[in-house]
């Protein structure tokens, strides 16, 4: 399948590869990939440059986005010697959460029961039963809450605007194992803004994750577009001279996103299985008690 709107290239057509490539660009590449194979986990492209500026081969800390991001991004995208998408780190901020626990003992052994139950959940996972496995991308983080509230059972994926290149290699990647897994047709079902920057934004994303899986999939853009926008008189952002999915009435969004998504799955589907995890749940309620009666 294909999507004719957005051009996809054809599977077969790669990137020309790195010809002109200066000796001390090459050198410069070549140290970095020393410091990334000097410590057992995985750096990220900031904590690279300052390697390099210590050193004193950038002068400036403006070099890290003129020189040197343009640089390494380059070397990743077309594989340059040992420079592959995941060498760095996604540079994502968040916070890593590792002290946490119980009191004591007591403590514990009170929480025994609901973690025993919460630990026998089962989920039944409706695409092996659907005709597609789709998933949905959509440009801003903002977007989250609105797409968690209006579907379920079906992973998510915002890029936060543009896309880092190890966020889209693991997208390239774990594409491959949906395929792998369903073997069906895969969908993706795309929303972002109608404007020049909501275009570059998913071609940038498609193009590269094209480019690094062998999984076969359909994009689909969703919304927002202009005939969206004049049906729910969304007004246009004169600055960016388009139209921002935000502008959106919660009603319309409600709508755009649900009709797409009824036109490559079943939704009453997902209700069914996850009547059937229900009754499972049901009868390993009834073992967890057995279980807790001859502890206590």
């Amino acid at each position: 399948m294909s999507d004719s709107r957005c051009g996809m290239p054809k599977k077969d057509q790669k990137r020309t590869p790195w010809t002109r490539l200066k000796p001390k660009e090459e050198a410069i590449l070549d140290r970095a990939f020393e410091h990334v194979k000097s410590v057992p986990y995985n750096v990220s492209l900031r904590w690279l440059f300052y390697r390099l500026f210590q050193e004193g081969i950038y002068k400036t800390k403006d070099d890290y986005k003129f020189r040197f991001a343009p640089l390494l991004s380059r070397a990743r995208h077309t594989f340059f010697k040992n420079w592959q998408p995941d060498t760095l780190a996604d540079d994502t901020r968040e916070v890593i959460d590792r002290a946490n626990g119980y009191m004591g003992t007591d403590e514990a052994m009170s929480e025994f029961g609901p973690r025993l139950r919460e630990a026998a959940f089962v989920s039944i996972d409706h695409f092996y039963r659907q005709e597609n496995y789709i998933e949905l991308w959509f440009e801003a983080r903002a977007m989250v809450g609105q797409f968690e509230h209006y579907t379920k059972s079906i992973n998510l994926v915002p890029m936060g605007g543009t896309a880092s290149i190890p966020f889209k290699w693991n997208l390239a990647k774990r594409l491959e194992t949906m395929a792998g897994r369903y073997g069906k047709p895969i969908v993706i079902l795309y929303f972002g803004d109608e404007d020049l920057a909501g275009h570059t934004i998913q071609r940038t994303v498609e193009t590269d994750v094209r480019e690094w899986t062998d999984a076969a999939f359909e994009l689909v853009w969703c919304g927002l577009t202009e005939n969206q926008a004049r049906e729910y008189d969304v007004p246009k952002n004169m600055e960016k001279k388009g139209y921002q999915w935000e502008a959106l009435g919660d009603a319309a969004a409600e709508e755009i996103i649900t009709k797409a998504m009824a036109k490559y799955i079943d939704i009453d589907l997902i209700d069914e299985v996850e009547a059937e995890a229900g009754e499972i749940a049901d009868k390993c309620d009834e073992i967890i008690e057995k279980i807790l009666e001859a502890l206590r």
